[in-house]
């Protein structure tokens, strides 16, 4: 990467990596991929250079990438010059994200870390992110307790164990329940059908995503990109045992990670900074995010976990995995996004206020500045949207459904209130 290389990126749909910022409504964002755990004082200095370059507003994304808002033409630059410095962030390419305690969970079955940084350095030389659709991803899922079952990519490659070892089970177009599968691969040609699968998708256009494909012929050319490939005879995945990111999970070396939250997915560059603080004093090594918007604090003992849990609580994040703030997803709406048309981010503490007896299980709000989604793709229990005329109300479904009603934001509260007391009308009242 060469930072003084920045371009804006104008492209619906494509991702702000570090060379490519995109504009929003506070200036330009930029995301960043880590790669393993990020050195204490390393993230201090990444929050230091968000205050500095930017507004100091610093998010975790589902899918557990880093953005940093408020940049501008001049400081995007220095920024990039920092973080490369640093040595933090996969460079910007095809992202492949993998477990967030990849190489160090006590429950994994392959390393996805080394996979992962072999299938990156393959990609680099092999270059067919010019041929593929600017969102393409790939996933690495070395069957560890914290799975990425929920995060959905263009091709799977997820750990499995067979009678003669572990596999990969390869699958494209989705998350683990939604995406097409493959066949299972010997880890050792992991690689291989990676690039392989890609190749089908460029073959198709510069606009075409896996799930296209699969929706348009099925998976049959993906099954043929990997004849000679494919272990026959391949046996149906074990039921998977799986754990919730926020709280305390063992690792290999027998110390700690605590997985705490940030509430709607943001914080500020000084308060995290005050998170380091409390992670160094409660010894920890160093920190990780997670999808789910979480960020892992690792290398900490016994004895230090619930002092360093109760100082995160007393910073605003979450540490119980019971937060009614982790069911309301919101972006990070207007006036920081350009494109929104309600205060998505400013409205949540509210709106979670009002419907947490309500929510938990597989009830989740969404609030969307427009009908784009980005925050969350999938459906939800009630999604509220902005819309020229109001915010839009819809239910069991995503940004892009169809309202059941329409309420201007100061009606809101006492609308979400009346929705999950009484069941929506089809006539429109709540």
């Amino acid at each position: 990467m060469t930072a003084r290389a920045i371009f804006f990126s104008q492209l619906r749909g494509a991702c702000p990596g570090l060379s490519v910022p995109m504009q929003t409504g506070d200036g330009l964002l930029v995301r960043l991929l880590p790669i393993g755990t990020i050195p204490l004082d390393r993230f201090r200095a990444l929050c230091a250079a968000a205050g500095k370059y930017g507004n100091g507003v610093i998010e975790i994304t589902g899918r557990g990438s880093i953005q940093v808002r408020g940049l501008n033409a001049a400081s995007a630059p220095r920024f990039a010059d920092t973080v490369a410095a640093l040595n933090i962030a996969a460079a910007d390419g095809i992202p492949v994200v993998c477990n967030a305690l990849a190489g160090l969970d006590a429950h994994e079955i392959l390393d996805a870390t080394a996979l992962a940084a072999d299938l990156r350095r393959a990609l680099a030389r092999a270059s067919p992110g010019a041929r593929l659709a600017p969102k393409i991803s790939v996933v690495v899922d070395g069957g560890g307790a914290l799975s990425l079952d929920q995060i959905a990519a263009d091709i799977r490659l997820c750990a499995q164990l067979t009678d003669n070892g572990v596999a990969l089970r390869t699958g494209v177009g989705g998350d683990t329940t939604t995406a097409a599968e493959v066949g299972l691969v010997a880890p050792g040609h992991g690689i291989a059908a990676a690039i392989r699968l890609l190749e089908v998708i460029a073959r198709h256009g510069c606009t075409v995503r896996a799930r296209d494909i699969v929706a348009a012929e099925g998976a049959a050319s993906f099954r043929s990109a990997l004849t000679g490939l494919l272990i026959e005879d391949a046996p149906t995945p074990p039921a998977r045992v799986t754990c919730d990111p926020i709280g305390l999970h063992r690792l290999r070396d027998e110390s700690l990670a605590i997985g705490i939250g940030l509430a709607f997915s943001h914080a500020s560059a000084r308060t995290l900074e005050r998170l380091v603080d409390a992670a160094t004093a409660a010894g920890a090594t160093g920190v990780r995010p997670a999808p789910g918007r979480t960020l892992m604090i690792v290398g900490l003992r016994q004895k230090a976990a619930n002092p360093f849990a109760d100082a995160a609580e007393s910073l605003g994040f979450i540490v119980d995995a019971a937060d009614p703030r982790r069911d309301v997803i919101a972006c990070a709406g207007a006036p920081i996004c350009s494109s929104a048309l309600i205060a998505a981010r400013s409205l949540a503490p509210r709106i979670t206020e009002i419907a947490a007896p309500y929510l938990g299980g597989s009830r989740q709000i969404h609030i969307s500045g427009c009908s784009k989604g980005c925050a969350h793709a999938g459906q939800a229990a009630l999604t509220i949207v902005g819309l020229p005329y109001g915010c839009g109300l819809i239910a069991d479904g995503s940004a892009r459904g169809a309202p059941f009603a329409v309420v201007a934001p100061n009606e809101l509260p006492a609308a979400i209130e009346r929705y999950f007391r009484e069941p929506a009308h089809e006539d429109g009242h709540v």
